[in-house]
């Protein structure tokens, strides 16, 4: 299911809306579901021996918050995301913890960063939405001190990830209004192809490129599917608008769909998807 999808400005939109609250309601479900992603970049960040992280996309906060654990009381992890709802939450979260993470409000792609603030720049599929993908990754390696790292994780292409787009391919003969999915545009899928990543970041002012292929299990207690699919994706947006048994009709049908993700109490999943890297070019920082 495609959790962010849109252009820049309707994604700023729904994001201080209901894609934000979703998000945060669904805080629980998406951290225990994304737990293996979290890992792999808190554990990058502690083999390069960063002190100073920004997680790009950060949402309720779960990788900055898991970053600042690991990094103790002499780092320092930022998050920073568009949506209002989210960073709220995130903030309260970090109090409740009594975790020392703090977390900005805004676009990454033309937040004025303070230079060279960051020896490392993490995301856990907070980086396919921008707009203008080179003016954001600029941005970024602004941020980032010379020979910082890049690391973040995108999904690879829709035909690989038959779980995410199972809800909309359900849904789409009782939903005919359903947007349709174009290559490139921000969202999901806008870095499935390796080759596009690899311009941007180069243009961006990244070097030491290295895009490989990764398999995560994932998985999502069965008890919280109908929530997951109702309130997220297009399908989600979708059922705030119709009538209340077109809604039932097409809950019904999306369900069904998944049984073969089913298995006991759990819903498992692989999910395809690039781990990049990257380093910040030493010469760009004078452009």
């Amino acid at each position: 299911m495609d959790v962010r999808r849109g252009s820049g400005d309707d994604q700023a939109a729904r994001w201080k809306g209901p894609g934000g609250n979703a998000w945060v309601e669904l805080q629980a479900v998406l951290d225990g579901m994304f737990k293996p992603f979290e890992d792999l970049l808190v554990d990058a960040v502690a083999a390069g021996h960063a002190h100073r992280v920004l997680d790009v996309g950060c949402g309720t906060g779960g990788v900055t918050l898991a970053v600042a654990r690991r990094l103790g009381a002499a780092g320092r992890s930022v998050g920073v995301d568009i949506s209002e709802p989210v960073i709220a939450a995130a903030r309260a979260r970090a109090e409740r913890e009594g975790t020392p993470a703090s977390f900005v409000l805004g676009d990454a792609q033309d937040h004025a960063f303070e230079p060279a603030a960051f020896d490392a720049v993490i995301s856990r599929f907070g980086v396919m939405f921008f707009k203008d993908s080179v003016r954001a990754f600029a941005n970024l390696r602004r941020a980032a001190a010379d020979g910082a790292l890049l690391q973040f994780i995108a999904w690879r292409g829709p035909a690989e990830n038959p779980f995410m787009t199972t809800a909309e391919r359900a849904a789409a003969p009782l939903l005919p209004d359903l947007p349709v999915r174009r290559p490139e545009e921000p969202g999901q899928f806008a870095f499935a192809d390796p080759d596009r990543v690899r311009r941007i970041l180069t243009e961006s002012g990244w070097r030491g490129i290295d895009i490989r292929p990764i398999d995560v299990s994932c998985a999502l207690p069965e008890s919280e599917l109908v929530h997951y699919l109702t309130r997220l994706g297009p399908v989600g947006l979708a059922l705030n608008g119709v009538d209340e048994p077109t809604r039932a009709h097409v809950i019904d049908t999306v369900r069904a769909a998944f049984d073969p993700f089913v298995h006991g109490t759990e819903v498992r999943f692989t999910a395809a998807c690039w781990l990049v890297e990257a380093r910040a070019s030493v010469t760009s920082a004078t452009r």
